[in-house]
């Protein structure tokens, strides 16, 4: 029986690792879950899977779910008590799903343990690079990807990487695949969020909007991977049936394809390197539309050529770049700025930031913390 802990517990990814635990109660016990402030969902999971922590990054809502929660289920807050619950020494696995940078900290406490890391939070790794991969080799944490795109190459290379070229990220194209440039100037938050194949919360459905979820995943298949820039390649592929490929140098092509139902990799770093039911529907690729494959357009999604210029820079941009996405997209949101907005957004973060070395958690959140207060200073300044 494994404990898991699950950061982030109340959105997609950890709904849906709920989802895969319940169905081998013989195999997971539900030890620990965080949320941000939905403290009535999170109430709702607390009397469903009974865990032991139940953890609120606010604190008025660890209050209000103080007085709700049954017996034995003890509710503690703030970020100290989420790095507490990822290294805690009953916990076995933790699904790290906290969106953003905000899932950092807790992120490198679970590497930093020994843990078997289920890594959905993209952003650390575009964050903390190789800092986060040597905490992981130090302490002989196991770190599995989640992003369908990643485990499908995960998967594919459990035979070994010699002889390895390159691999191909496929990413659906988001909303605005068949948008004219023109009209993507008038695109409304509603319309970006309204992804065509995956049921997402808004942030991410966003970046996959603009492409730039895509970016963040070659920065983070770089580092997972060890692969240079030029190695990682985007294929635009609308059905999301086919999960990525990897290539050979003998000319061989192996892919992972699967329904677009995340439960399939949350299943797989569960069970690792052993499979099991995951509720996911079987494909027939005979009740399928054919499967289309097309390049990106980098003059239409820009965020996505941004994400390969701050690889290419190396040190602190891709963390740059990561801290300004996260601003210019919230402003988004907010209906502040444009769509097209966000990318320019970003480019003009990136061409002000300092650029250093990041060979400290210290150093890291200093650049998170620095580049977003550049960010916002672009967009109230209406340098835009």
């Amino acid at each position: 029986m494994k404990n898991i802990a699950i950061l982030g517990a109340t959105g997609s990814i950890g709904i849906n690792t709920l989802d895969v635990i319940s169905r081998h109660p013989d195999k997971y016990n539900v030890f620990a879950l965080s949320a941000n402030n939905s403290w009535e969902k999170m109430e709702k999971l607390c009397i469903k899977h009974m865990p032991e922590f139940a953890v609120m990054a606010n604190e008025d809502a660890a209050e209000s779910l103080r007085k709700v929660v049954p017996n034995g289920v003890t509710v503690l807050q703030g970020e100290g008590a989420l790095n507490a619950i990822a290294s805690h020494q009953n916990t076995d696995f933790v699904m790290a799903a906290i969106v953003g940078s905000a899932g950092l900290p807790s992120t490198f406490a679970a590497a930093s343990s020994g843990k078997r890391l289920m890594l959905a939070n993209k952003e650390s790794l575009v964050l903390g690079g190789n800092l986060l991969i040597n905490a992981a080799k130090i302490s002989g944490a196991e770190l599995i990807p989640v992003d369908s795109e990643h485990s499908a190459i995960f998967q594919c290379l459990q035979g070994g990487k010699e002889g390895l070229n390159k691999i191909q990220l496929t990413a659906s194209g988001g909303p605005f695949l068949q948008t004219p440039s023109a009209e993507l100037s008038k695109a409304t938050p509603k319309e970006a969020c309204n992804h065509p194949k995956w049921k997402m919360g808004r942030k991410i459905s966003v970046d996959s909007a603009t492409l730039m979820n895509k970016g963040l995943e070659v920065i983070e298949a770089h580092f997972l991977f060890q692969l240079s820039p030029s190695q990682i390649e985007v294929v635009i592929h609308p059905q999301s049936i086919i999960h990525s490929f990897v290539y050979f140098d003998d000319g061989s092509v192996l892919s992972q394809l699967g329904m677009p139902d995340m439960r399939s990799a949350i299943s797989y770093a569960l069970s690792y390197p052993s499979r099991q039911t995951s509720g996911v529907e079987a494909l027939d690729l005979t009740k399928q539309a054919p499967l289309e494959f097309l390049p990106p357009d980098m003059d239409k999604f820009k965020c996505l050529g941004l994400a390969y210029d701050a690889l290419e820079k190396g040190k602190s941009a891709p963390g740059t770049l990561n801290a300004a996405n996260e601003v210019a997209v919230e402003a988004f949101l907010n209906k502040n700025i444009g769509f097209l907005d966000i990318s320019t957004a970003i480019e003009k973060t990136l061409a002000i930031a300092p650029i250093s070395t990041l060979d400290t958690i210290a150093r890291v959140v200093e650049n998170d913390r620095l580049s977003r207060q550049i960010t916002q200073s672009v967009i109230e300044q209406s340098l835009l």
